[in-house]
C-alpha cells in the first residue's frame, strides 16, 4: 500500500499560499472554464508564479476581460484566450488542432452542476458531456504535447462523486428517469476514474494525473441550476466538506498543477491540499471506493473512446 501524501497546506490555504516562492517561468498551462470562479483564480495564481497561461473558455470576450484583469493584478504576461466548448466535440477537436508546442500543465476545471435534462448534438447527457467527455477528448488529444518532463494534468471533481458511480448501461439517461444530481455524481466520479486510468496509461510519458475536491465555494456560476439541493447538501460544512473562499477553493488545484510538494505524485485524489482519506458514510469528504476502482476506470475509458469514435472523433492514446 502506498503512503498517503501530505503537504504543509490545508483547508484554509489560498492558491497564493501554495505557490509562494514557486517559479513556473517557461511552463505553459491551460485552464478550462477560467472566466469565473476557481478557474479564474487558478489561472491567476499560475500566471502570478510565471506560467504562460491559456484560458480555454466558451465566451472569449469574457475571457479577454479576465485575462486583462489577471495581467493587471499579477504584473505578468497577459494570458492567452482560446475558444473551447467542452460539450461540442468539434470545438474540442479545433482547440486541440490549434495547440502548438509543449504543454506542461492542464487543469480540467470547467464544469456544470445539476442542470435540467439536456443533451448535446451527439445525444450525450449534458453534465457527462461537459464535465467528463469534453475533458477526456481534450486531454487525450493533447497527450503528445503533454509528453514533456514533469507535465501535470489536474482533474477537478467534487465531493458529490460519493453519491454514485457510472451508469454504464445508460450513461446518457436514455432509459433511466433523469435526476440532475445522479447525473452530476456520475460526471464527477468520471473525473476521478479518468485520473486513475490516465495516470497508469501515461506514466511512461512522464505525465502525472490527479483528481481533487476543491471544497464548497459560494458565489460562483456552478450553482445556477441548484433550485433544490439533494438531501445530503450541507451549506455549513458541518458534515465534513470544507466551505471556502475562491482563493482557498483554487488552492488544491494549483497544488497539483504547480507545487513541488507533489512532484511525481500520480493517480491520487486530494482535498484540502492533502491526499484524501477513504469516504465514510454520512461524512461529506473523502474518496469513494467506486471512484478508485481500476476495472470501472478502464471500462469508462473504453466507453469514452467508443462514444467519441461513434461521433467521428477517434481518441489517441487509448492503449494501456
Amino acid at each position: 500500500m502506498t503512503a498517503k501524501i501530505t503537504t504543509e497546506f490545508g483547508a484554509q490555504s489560498t492558491a497564493s499560499d501554495v505557490l509562494a516562492g514557486v517559479d513556473l517561468m517557461g511552463r505553459r498551462a491551460i485552464v478550462t472554464g477560467a472566466t469565473s470562479g476557481i478557474g479564474a483564480e487558478t489561472a491567476r495564481a499560475l500566471a502570478a508564479a510565471g506560467a504562460n497561461v491559456t484560458l480555454a473558455v466558451r465566451n472569449t470576450a469574457t475571457g479577454q476581460t479576465v485575462a486583462s484583469e489577471i495581467a493587471a493584478s499579477t504584473r505578468r504576461r497577459e494570458p492567452s484566450v482560446a475558444e473551447l466548448d467542452l460539450a461540442d466535440p468539434s470545438s474540442v477537436a479545433a482547440f486541440v488542432d490549434s495547440w502548438d508546442g509543449p504543454l506542461h500543465i492542464l487543469v480540467n476545471n470547467a464544469g456544470v452542476m445539476a442542470t435540467p435534462e439536456r443533451r448535446n448534438r451527439q445525444g450525450w447527457e449534458w453534465q457527462f458531456a461537459t464535465n467528463h467527455m469534453g475533458h477526456f477528448q481534450l486531454s487525450s488529444g493533447l497527450v503528445d504535447s503533454l509528453s514533456v518532463d514533469g507535465a501535470r494534468v489536474v482533474s477537478v471533481s467534487s465531493v458529490g462523486h460519493v453519491n454514485g458511480g457510472i451508469l454504464f448501461d445508460d450513461p446518457n439517461f436514455e432509459r433511466t428517469v433523469y435526476d440532475p444530481w445522479v447525473a452530476y455524481s456520475q460526471s464527477k466520479t468520471a473525473n476521478v476514474l479518468f485520473a486513475v486510468t490516465a495516470a497508469d496509461r501515461w506514466s511512461s510519458k512522464g505525465i502525472t494525473v490527479n483528481a481533487l475536491n476543491p471544497g464548497r465555494i459560494w458565489g460562483t456560476g456552478l450553482g445556477r441550476y441548484m433550485d433544490t439541493p439533494p438531501d445530503s447538501f450541507d451549506p455549513s460544512g458541518a458534515t465534513g466538506v470544507s466551505v471556502k473562499t475562491l482563493e482557498q477553493g483554487a488552492a488544491t488545484s494549483v497544488l497539483l498543477a504547480g507545487s513541488p510538494s507533489v512532484d511525481g505524485v500520480t493517480g491520487r485524489y486530494f482535498e484540502d491540499c492533502q491526499e484524501a482519506d477513504n469516504y465514510t458514510e454520512g461524512v461529506r469528504r473523502g474518496v469513494a471506493d467506486h471512484a478508485l476502482d481500476s476495472a470501472a476506470a478502464d471500462r469508462l475509458w473504453q466507453l469514452s473512446v467508443d462514444l467519441l469514435a461513434a461521433a467521428g472523433y477517434p481518441a489517441p492514446m487509448t492503449a494501456p
